[in-house]
Formats: C-alpha cells, sequence, structure tokens
C-alpha cells in the first residue's frame, strides 16, 4: 500500500475564466510559501512565548489541518454501458454530506487505476448527475480507468451546500478529496496504489488546490483549460462583474475584504502561494484561443511551479478553444501517456 497522510482540503475557485491582465509570477505577499504560512493569522502570546500561527478558517492552510473521510460508495442504477465499460449513479460521504456522482467501471476483474474527475462550473440550477465531463468519463473508462465523476455538493442529488457560497467553494475540493477516499475504501476493483485527479476549467482549479493541501494523496494530475492559481483572478472574472452573483459577490468582500485591502486572504485561498507542497507530477492541457480561461493564465502557473521545482508538462494547442474540440482526441491520448508513465 502506498504511504499517504489523512487527507486535508481544499480552496477556492471561480467558475470557468479569462481576464484582462496577466497574472503576477509570485503571490501579493511575494515568493512562493509552504503550507507552514498562514493566512491572517490570529493567536494569543504565552508565558512560553508566542502563541502558535492560527490560520483564517477559510483558507488552503486551514483546510490542510482537517482530516477527511469519505466513505460508503454506494452504486445505484446502470445508466450507460460501451463495449469496454459500464456507467453507475452514486453517492458517497463527504463529511456530513452524501454526494451524488457518476461511475465508470470497466469490464473485468481488475484491479484497475482509477481517477477522479472534477468537472468545470455549470450553474448547480440546471446541473445534471454526471455532466461537464462526459467525454472523458466514458474514455477512461473505455481505456481500463475506474473514473468517478464529482457532482459536488449543491449539484444533482447531492445535499445542499451548506456554506451558502462564503466558503470560497472550499466544499467542492472536499468533495472531490473524499471521493479518493471513498474509492480507496470501495470493495470494487480498484488499485488503491495508482489514483491520479482530473479537472476541466473550475475543477483544474479545485485540483490545483487539493495537490497543495494533501500532498501525497494521489500520483499525478491533469488538468484541461484551468481556471487560474490566483484567487483573485478568478474573483474578478467570474464573481464580481456577474449581475447574477451581485449578492454573493458582496457579501464575499463584506466578509473577507477587498484583494487590495487583504491581500493574506486572498493569498491564503490561491494554490499558488503553496506550489513549493505539491509532490506529483501535473500535466496541464491548454488552447491558445481559449477565450474563457486565457492561457496566460497557465503559463504563470507552470513558470511558477517550475519555480517551486513541481514535476510540471504543459501542452497547447494552436486553435483549440475553452472545450476543446479538433485537439481533444489527442490531448486524451497524451493523458493517457501521462498516467500510464506515472500510475505505473
Amino acid at each position: 500500500m502506498r504511504r499517504w497522510v489523512p487527507v486535508v482540503l481544499l480552496a477556492l475557485l471561480g467558475s470557468a475564466c479569462s481576464g484582462p491582465g496577466e497574472p503576477a509570477d509570485a503571490p501579493r505577499g511575494g515568493a512562493t510559501t509552504s503550507t507552514t504560512a498562514t493566512a491572517t493569522v490570529t493567536g494569543t502570546a504565552t508565558a512560553t512565548g508566542p502563541a502558535p500561527a492560527v490560520p483564517h478558517p477559510v483558507s488552503l492552510p486551514a483546510l490542510a489541518q482537517k482530516a477527511f473521510d469519505g466513505g460508503r460508495l454506494r452504486l445505484g442504477e446502470e445508466v450507460a454501458r460501451t463495449a469496454r465499460h459500464r456507467q453507475y449513479a452514486v453517492t458517497y460521504r463527504s463529511g456530513d454530506l452524501t454526494v451524488s456522482g457518476r461511475l465508470a467501471v470497466p469490464d473485468g476483474p481488475g484491479p484497475f487505476p482509477a481517477v477522479v474527475l472534477a468537472h468545470g462550473y455549470i450553474d448547480p440550477a440546471v446541473y445534471v448527475n454526471g455532466q461537464g465531463m462526459t467525454r472523458e468519463r466514458a474514455w477512461f473508462g473505455d481505456h481500463g480507468f475506474v473514473a468517478l465523476h464529482v457532482d459536488y455538493r449543491g449539484h444533482a442529488g447531492s445535499d445542499p451546500d451548506p456554506s451558502g457560497g462564503l466558503d470560497m467553494r472550499l466544499g467542492y475540493t472536499e468533495d472531490v478529496v473524499n471521493a479518493v477516499h471513498a474509492l480507496r475504501s470501495w470493495d470494487g476493483p480498484v488499485d488503491d496504489e495508482r489514483v491520479a485527479l482530473v479537472g476541466r476549467s473550475m475543477g483544474g482549479g479545485v485540483v490545483y488546490n487539493a495537490l497543495v493541501v494533501q500532498p501525497g494523496l494521489v500520483d499525478a494530475a491533469v488538468v484541461f483549460a484551468p481556471v487560474s492559481s490566483d484567487a483573485v483572478d478568478n474573483f474578478e472574472r467570474w464573481i464580481r462583474p456577474d449581475p447574477g452573483r451581485g449578492g454573493i459577490a458582496r457579501r464575499i468582500l463584506r466578509t473577507y475584504g477587498e484583494p487590495a485591502v487583504q491581500p493574506a486572504f486572498w493569498d491564503g485561498i490561491s494554490a499558488r502561494t503553496y506550489f513549493a507542497d505539491i509532490t506529483e507530477p501535473v500535466l496541464i492541457h491548454h488552447g491558445t484561443s481559449d477565450d474563457s480561461c486565457p492561457i496566460r493564465w497557465s503559463r504563470a502557473t507552470t513558470r511558477l511551479m517550475e519555480r517551486a521545482g513541481v514535476e510540471v508538462t504543459m501542452r497547447t494547442y494552436p486553435g483549440e478553444e475553452h472545450a476543446f474540440g479538433p485537439r481533444w482526441e489527442l490531448s486524451m491520448e497524451r493523458t493517457g501517456r501521462f498516467l500510464r508513465r506515472h500510475l505505473g
């Protein structure tokens, strides 16, 4: 069995993305740091010295202190079938919540390597079970991977999001990390020592966050057209300017402050602040014509990961847009080779 510590979790993310101005090559506080740093520290001095730093409760360092126990993966009805795999509606536990999803299981005895899929932003009011990464889920099932697609809290058949949006979507990542636990505790044909995370758009940001708060949880990660690793980029592109999200944007700013006024909070929910803690290889796919999540965001993320010592590869696709069309098959072939190499 592979050695890994109890799971913890994660942070933010806006939606899909795009926005003016390339993000800075380092957090607003300066150089890339590790999760031993804190965002908005509080504490009281004691007779023996200063109090230990306490991270802001909504931050990556705070999530890194949390233990997760996802489990009770339950298969429901069979919802799809190909010549090489079957798909099921599923539920599992994520803390006190039940989260729904879709599970692709290859035919045969296994055990099979596994991936947890983190989908991009889709309005929860219209989202349906398994939406957002249907092509990828089927591809993985046909190519010998168990693939668990997470609906996230507040989506499809999952329990409602108890935060009302003020957790900066930390809960989504909690659900993804707990999905890894659920797969490992399931008595199905999963090889516990070969597990990866795969995310698209907003889900790419969820994957970044999972990697920085839970080093050693998985063996590798792949993201497609990801959002920025800077929380401010995503807030300014997707939350603040959207008339339909004006209420939550005002609540976020009242609660946590403007980025220029409270940079420590915003750094604390930005994955790039903690890239030095990533231990897994990362593959980033991005199209040059993506007008939703600009490719400069992934270029900046790649530079910062390299600077932090992360084994990162970025693949660019000339003319490809956000959803991937003509080059999707190529991106999946590259993903398969990458995962076979790092999952063994």
